[in-house]
């Protein structure tokens, strides 16, 4: 890895919105690593969240007609197609999202958000979040350090799958805090809470969120009508 700032980067921030970037001691994130050893979980929900949960969820990210969010399930109808289980956009629409053409009038003209957690979706995975953990008040947050504005090189990293990842420490509901800081910064990559009641796990390539945790915040997150959520496995693969 470069560990050398390129010339447009920005030294990071102390804080990233409300959410403090830990200097020292990574303690916190050490349990990640130690779910993660001894199988390779690339490229699957496990390695995108963190194994050894009862159960998981696909939270797809909408698509767009102008300022209006667009679910999968309807977009799959419009172009005569079955939304299937751990359908990838593809599979939906019949062309890939980086399809110089692509779109269908009066349906859809923007592709799912692509990257962490968007903060329309953040913000109704939130108190759902919420009521499944003890320690609201006291979260740890992934952020991969690759994201080419700021320069974290400062900062210690801990290893997933996917990324060398900064940790950063806030509420729950600092979340989302640092799009109110900055409408063009991405969100964390990876929540839990301190007793690790559940995670949430996104990456910049994929067009999901994905959440593990007990078998009633699962069932409250598929149950919920302001999210468009699958039930998934550890081991299917990520999109």
């Amino acid at each position: 890895m470069d560990d050398h700032p390129t010339m447009h980067q920005t030294p990071a921030p102390d804080l990233y919105g409300r959410l403090r970037v830990r200097a020292a001691d990574l303690v916190a994130a050490r349990w990640l690593g130690e779910r993660f050893e001894g199988r390779d979980h690339s490229c699957t929900v496990a390695g995108v969240v963190v194994p050894g949960f009862d159960a998981y969820v696909r939270v797809l990210h909408p698509a767009w007609l102008g300022e209006r969010p667009v679910r999968w399930r309807d977009v799959a109808a419009a172009h005569g197609r079955t939304m299937m289980p751990n359908a990838d956009w593809r599979e939906v629409t019949g062309r890939d999202r980086y399809a110089s053409e692509y779109g269908l009038p009066g349906v859809w003209d923007e592709h799912p958000t692509e990257g962490p957690t968007p903060p329309a979706v953040a913000e109704a995975l939130i108190p759902v979040l919420a009521r499944h953990t003890r320690t609201a008040d006291q979260c740890w947050f992934g952020l991969w350090d690759g994201y080419g504005r700021w320069d974290f090189s400062r900062f210690p990293t801990f290893e997933t799958p996917y990324r060398d990842e900064v940790l950063l420490e806030g509420t729950l509901s600092d979340a989302v805090s640092p799009v109110a800081w900055d409408e063009f910064t991405e969100l964390p990559d990876l929540w839990w809470p301190r007793d690790r009641a559940w995670c949430l796990g996104g990456d910049v390539d994929l067009v999901s969120t994905y959440v593990g945790g007990g078998e009633a915040l699962i069932e409250e997150l598929l149950a919920d009508g302001g999210l468009e959520t699958q039930r998934v496995e550890p081991a299917d693969p990520v999109y």
